[in-house]
């Protein structure tokens, strides 16, 4: 079995670990020269954006080609799925990938303009079992995918327009660095998309960022200085990386 995963704090990497097989991690799949792959069972994990993939995702999927008689994609999300798994599965099969499951799990939700830290870890989640369901319902390759709405179809859709309209909609002009940056690049090294740099010829330099950005906000939960901040946060001084997950597997998935 063949695992795709895209991780930022780590929660999709957990779940892709519990799932077993051969991981792969999606960012470094893009920068490689291999996209064609095949196996028994192949699985797709990675975290819901705006009731839809993130942006390294729809990338991934229009990109690869994937053989395989059981196709399963599994969502994580903090709040609402919304369309999420019906959508993927529209989005996979406009480029030849057929998705025979697909389902999501509700986890702590890293969203910083929205979400407490704090409070989202005080939540009773229940990862645990439903983690384990998700896990029998592919080890006997069930198919199913959620019915989507036309709420939550609307919901998606506008979310992407506010994405192109507004140009600061999740954009790096929303971040700021203060004084506690020491220059060490762990922002650089968690980036997904290399889109953060670090001069190391100078002493405590601070990241630059480029025009590339996911938004998946791993620099921001994972400064070791907690000295990256948004204009706009629930909590600043509350951070996030999955427990189970370290951040030296977080820059191997993603640097």
């Amino acid at each position: 079995m063949k695992i795709f995963y895209f991780t930022a704090t780590g929660n999709s990497l957990y779940v892709a670990k519990k799932f077993g097989g051969e991981l792969y991690s999606i960012p470094k799949v893009l920068k490689s020269n291999q996209l064609s792959f095949e196996d028994k069972k192949i699985g797709i994990i990675f975290p819901c954006y705006g009731f839809a993939a993130p942006k390294i995702v729809r990338e991934f999927v229009e990109r690869v080609s994937l053989k395989s008689p059981y196709i399963f994609a599994i969502l994580t999300y903090g709040n609402k799925i919304g369309n999420g798994p019906s959508w993927f599965t529209e989005l996979a099969a406009q480029n030849n990938i057929t998705i025979h499951y697909a389902n999501s799990l509700l986890m702590i939700d890293n969203y910083l303009p929205i979400f407490d830290i704090d409070q989202q870890k005080l939540k009773n989640k229940n990862i645990e079992e439903n983690l384990n369901s998700l896990l029998l319902d592919v080890a006997e390759n069930k198919k199913h995918v959620p019915d989507g709405t036309v709420l939550y179809s609307v919901l998606t859709k506008g979310i992407s327009h506010l994405e192109k309209v507004l140009p600061n909609f999740n954009s790096v002009k929303n971040f700021s660095i203060n004084d506690k940056c020491n220059g060490c690049g762990t922002c650089a090294k968690v980036c997904p998309r290399d889109n953060i740099s670090i001069n190391k010829l100078i002493k405590n330099s601070k990241p630059v960022y480029g025009d590339e950005c996911e938004f998946c906000l791993a620099c921001i939960n994972l400064c070791p200085q907690k000295s990256i901040k948004l204009k706009r946060e629930k909590n600043p001084d509350a951070r996030f990386r999955n427990d189970n997950i370290t951040l030296r597997e977080i820059i191997d998935s993603n640097s």
